[in-house]
């Protein structure tokens, strides 16, 4: 294929995207990610304990400045093409994993001059298709780093050049093993509403797979799917509240891989096992999260650091 040096993607610098936010698109992605009533920490923005979700950079991505519906097809469509890669089509890609390094508190209010740095950092091609992976990170206006993000994006079917590649410059800790020999130190149950894709596509990806039936029966979905950042909150949320005492602030790092879909008003399981500890006085965890109604795993290969409430401390 002409034009294709899949060598000279990897570590191309994107244009910077400016970003920004207000205390309501946080108290929105709380609720689109699964808060309930009583979680003061992350839905009533007047208590003492409130603080924006660590996960809530995941979106801007998607949202940018506006405080508008965003045209997800135009906004896919709109992004110039990276040299070395082809074209690929938008309906054949699969968000494959997510990672989020949280190394400053968000303030609630962003104001002006916000950015996304973005470059790509691994390129991998195979027998079943093409995985880009991108380093994001968020910076102040004065270019102070907030968090740095991974994510890979898995082209299904793409071959560009038929043969096997794999560059990569840079990427997020991997998760340890689950051990086999013992059970999970926490279990989280949790529970999805059939209007749960409705209300996270507020925070701004309103890709029309997550409202509107048709797409997702014509990609063999059988209908709606919940977005895989939902759902990738709703975890985040668990290990939250479970291991940090509801304290937005003592996740520190998170990733997954996305292994299989969730549709709105499924049931959710987080199992995690602590591993050892972190940097900076955080305990590392691994986790999995199946999806209840379907059995199968839905997030992969979890990872994160978090501060663990001390006992006896409220």
């Amino acid at each position: 294929m002409s034009g294709v040096d899949l060598a000279k993607a990897v570590g191309y610098q994107q244009e910077d995207k400016p970003v920004a936010w207000n205390q309501r698109d946080l108290l929105v992605y709380a609720v689109g990610i699964g808060a309930k009533k009583d979680d003061f920490s992350l839905v009533n923005e007047l208590d003492k304990a409130w603080a924006p979700f660590p996960t809530y950079p995941v979106v801007l991505g998607f949202k940018g400045t506006t405080q508008d519906v965003v045209d997800f097809r135009q906004l896919m469509a709109g992004g110039k093409l990276t040299p070395g890669l082809p074209k690929l089509n938008p309906d054949r890609v699969v968000h494959a994993s997510q990672s989020i390094e949280i190394l400053k508190p968000l303030p609630a209010v962003s104001g002006p001059g916000w950015k996304l740095k973005k470059r790509n950092t691994g390129v991998t091609e195979n027998k079943t298709g093409l995985l880009v992976e991108e380093e994001t990170i968020l910076v102040d206006p004065q270019g102070t780093p907030y968090a740095k993000l991974y994510s890979a994006a898995f082209n299904l079917g793409a071959r560009p050049t038929g043969t096997n590649f794999s560059k990569r410059i840079a990427g997020p800790p991997q998760a340890k093993p689950v051990p086999k020999d013992r059970k999970p130190d926490w279990v989280i149950r949790d529970q999805t509403t059939p209007e749960q894709a409705v209300l996270y596509r507020l925070s701004g990806d309103y890709n029309m797979l997550h409202i509107d039936p048709s797409i997702g029966q014509a990609s063999g979905f059988g209908g709606v799917i919940l977005h895989g950042l939902a759902t990738y909150g709703f975890a985040a949320r668990a290990l939250v509240s479970a291991i940090g005492g509801n304290d937005p602030r003592s996740l520190r790092f998170y990733a997954v891989r996305f292994t299989a879909p969730v549709k709105p008003g499924d049931a959710l399981e987080t199992s995690v096992w602590e591993v050892g500890p972190g940097p900076d006085g955080t305990t590392e965890v691994t986790f999995v999260t199946k999806n209840v109604t379907t059995g199968k795993v839905c997030l992969g290969a979890g990872v994160a650091y978090i501060k663990k409430l001390e006992k006896g401390k409220l």
